[in-house]
């Protein structure tokens, strides 16, 4: 009852995404990775971008990975992509260039877990094999009336099992669709559509008023705030750049040169530490707009930008530091927050 229930509802409400429909594992990798902890609307022509310019494994494989980071700038948690460079290569040294469909051979693969490999190899061969994203939980903790969160490791098992006792076998792929669009469309986190749902007479959060109980989540570990002082330095049309290293947020993506103080600074404090005081001697700072705020999975960055009108009162130079034209910026990998400060700020 409750499959049939939802596979009606999909064939009148299902969402016509561009990658749905296909069979092509390639494809249906690609949409997968790019909506996970993005929205459809904001991942779609990240979609369609990445598809025009790599429409083969092959030629994914082969681009060079400051290309895919630079096309990935804007999705945000770059592990991403770098994870997706990998397995593109994967594919195409362990499995001859044709992507793998069964479930087991896709967890092999760099950045594929156990909801990905099982979206694939339903997708794309019919594996009866369930997904469990965020829709998936709350549409069954809802429906079932489970209180377990499930965002812990009991949680995990208690629904990954529940969730492939409830899978219709015989259509897993259009199952699998059908319930993720079912989270997303009607059993929406917040007001969702209860009074139409074909689901409500069986479903016990809706029949004991508890919807907006459902799911149950333990709270996070409090986000770690940092504190950035970016430096915008010109000379000859460029501008000094900064690639960051492997050991921390935002690896091996570009920014503006910074130093990282323990708390809030201003700018007449910011003056007088000692990091300061070695990299610049008598220059002129001018504040570009105000501090932003930047939240990441479990920090919180405040940064502020300067302009350095005097270039010659640099003292240091890092091996880290090149020089790029001001009007080629576009085709560094920059991270969201560098990214968003230039569409907003002409240098």
């Amino acid at each position: 009852m409750f499959a049939e229930s939802l596979l009606k509802w999909f064939e009148r409400h299902g969402r016509d995404l561009p990658w749905r429909k296909v069979k092509d594992p390639y494809i249906i990798w690609l949409s997968e990775i790019i909506l996970q902890q993005t929205r459809v609307a904001q991942g779609t022509p990240y979609f369609h971008r990445f598809y025009e310019e790599f429409p083969t494994i092959s030629l994914f494989a082969k681009a060079d990975l400051s290309e895919i980071l630079r096309m990935w700038q804007g999705l945000g948690y770059y592990s991403r992509a770098r994870n997706m460079h990998y397995a593109a290569q994967q594919v195409m040294e362990k499995y001859a260039g044709v992507f793998p469909t069964e479930y087991k051979e896709l967890l092999k693969l760099k950045g594929i877990g156990e909801y990905t490999a099982a979206a694939i190899s339903s997708f794309a061969r019919n594996e009866p094999r369930a997904v469990l994203d965020g829709n998936v939980y709350r549409v069954l903790s809802r429906y079932l009336g489970i209180y377990t969160p499930i965002n812990s490791s009991a949680g995990k098992r208690e629904f990954t099992e529940i969730a492939n006792k409830m899978l219709d076998k015989k259509h897993p792929g259009d199952y699998n669709q059908a319930i993720m669009d079912f989270g997303a469309l009607q059993c929406k986190p917040r007001n969702p559509d209860c009074e139409t749902c074909v689901l409500k007479l069986n479903c016990a959060a809706y029949q004991n008023s508890r919807v907006e109980d459902l799911p149950v989540k333990l709270k996070k570990k409090a986000s770690k705030n940092r504190y950035l002082h970016y430096f915008i330095i010109q000379k000859a049309q460029k501008t000094l750049m900064s690639r960051r290293g492997t050991n921390d947020v935002w690896a091996k993506l570009y920014e503006f040169p910074h130093i990282e103080t323990k708390g809030d600074l201003s700018l007449p404090e910011l003056l007088e530490t000692a990091d300061f005081q070695a990299w610049f001697s008598n220059p002129t700072i001018v504040q570009i707009g105000p501090c932003i705020k930047h939240i990441l999975s479990h920090q919180n960055i405040y940064a502020k930008f300067y302009r350095i009108e005097n270039p010659e009162a640099l003292k240091i130079e890092k091996s880290t530091w090149n020089y790029f034209m001001s009007d080629n910026l576009d085709k560094l990998a920059k991270h969201k927050l560098i990214f968003s400060f230039l569409e907003s700020n002409s240098l």
